[in-house]
């Protein structure tokens, strides 16, 4: 009876610490998707960087001669 019990106790923590390990996967996953879009959305800023800059330059180089 005891035995059964600590059995319950014991299966009833694996349980809970593999769900615990679940929900923190499911975090980094969902993490990891938002730093991906950031990232792409910096990448997308930046080369609407260099063709500004481009432009510019251009502005500036016929303006010297």
């Amino acid at each position: 009876m005891a035995t059964d019990q600590l059995l319950y106790v014991t299966l009833a923590i694996i349980i809970g610490t593999l769900g615990a390990i679940v929900y923190a996967l499911r975090v980094l996953v969902l993490m990891e998707r938002r730093v991906a879009r950031i990232d792409k959305h910096i990448e997308m800023l930046a080369e609407k960087l260099i063709v500004e800059e481009r432009k510019i330059e251009r502005i500036v180089g016929k303006k010297k001669k």
